[in-house]
């Protein structure tokens, strides 16, 4: 499926900026079941500096100074993309033996993913994730059954609620609430699987905006959206990771383009810096997603 996205984020200031640095994760991610056929971020007013540098996990990011006064910021990427299906095994170790894959044990290989079992600065292990967890992973399960099963019951008792939480509630305070948005049901489920010790991580990115004729409209697609992907390792092959979407109970499939991913969140904010001045600021994001047949493609650009 062909992509375009057009993400489009516009502060306000009173008063005015006097300098700016700021950090955007805007650039969709390039291998896999996606490929990047265009990008373009445009930042206006026009920075002194702008550069793109990829993190520890693979992702690029854009870092942009401002030196002068400004009383509005435009960021507006523009991408094309191509996505494919998933690939999803037809089966998976019992979610005991991905535990005991992921443990240290003297002179076994090191497996990349081990690193996402961890607590994260907004994810931590907790008794009250493994409790509520537990009812999925019976002795024996499957681990992407079981994870599945976590997922269908946190879209079932956490209620979709823009204005019941904020970037920075805590996953546990999510989970009390039993409220939130697609940030926070991730965390819970980030919280759960890893509490457990499953290796998972934090999805960011974009649904298509209208879905096709007779399918419903998913939760989530007029902004950046965000799900989880638990990783299967294999005892014969490489491990894969699988996405899935708490907010919309459902695998990601070809109507999702991934952003950037990382431990939680606070890797992965769609823009995020340090400002003198500005002491209130007024902020407005519109996503639209469409498909590509629809639109003209965007225009590769210089960072």
């Amino acid at each position: 499926m062909l992509l375009h996205v057009l993400h489009e984020t516009t502060y306000d200031y009173v008063p005015t900026v006097r300098t700016a640095q700021h950090m955007a994760h805007l650039k969709p991610a390039d291998g896999g079941r996606q490929k990047l056929l265009s990008h373009r971020l445009t930042v206006e007013p026009r920075p002194l500096q702008q550069t793109e540098t990829v993190d520890v996990y693979g992702n690029t990011r854009s870092f942009f100074s401002l030196q002068f006064s400004h009383d509005a910021l435009r960021v507006v990427a523009e991408s094309l993309v191509s996505t494919g299906p998933c690939e999803v095994p037809a089966q998976s170790l019992p979610w005991e033996e991905v535990v005991e894959c992921m443990r240290y044990h003297r002179g076994a290989h090191y497996d990349p993913a081990s690193e996402f079992v961890f607590a994260s600065p907004y994810v931590p292990r907790d008794d009250a994730f493994s409790a509520y967890a537990q009812a999925s992973f019976p002795e024996g399960r499957p681990v992407l059954e079981g994870a599945r099963d976590l997922m269908r019951r946190i879209h079932a008792d956490i209620e979709y609620v823009p204005s019941a939480t904020d970037v920075n509630t805590p996953a546990l305070e999510a989970l009390r609430l039993r409220k939130g948005v697609c940030q926070d049901l991730a965390h819970v489920m980030l919280g759960c699987l890893r509490s457990l010790g499953l290796p998972a991580r934090y999805v960011s990115g974009y649904l298509l905006t209208e879905p096709p004729a007779g399918q419903p409209r998913l939760v989530g697609s007029d902004a950046s959206h965000a799900w989880v992907a638990l990783y299967l390792p294999a005892k014969d092959a490489p491990g894969v990771w699988v996405d899935l979407d708490p907010t919309n109970d459902r695998m990601a499939g070809e109507d999702y383009v991934t952003l950037a991913i990382g431990r939680d969140y606070s890797d992965v904010s769609p823009i995020r810096g340090v400002i003198h001045g500005g002491a209130n600021h007024s902020l407005r994001v519109a996503v639209t997603v469409t498909p590509a047949q629809a639109v003209a493609p965007a225009k590769a650009a210089a960072p």
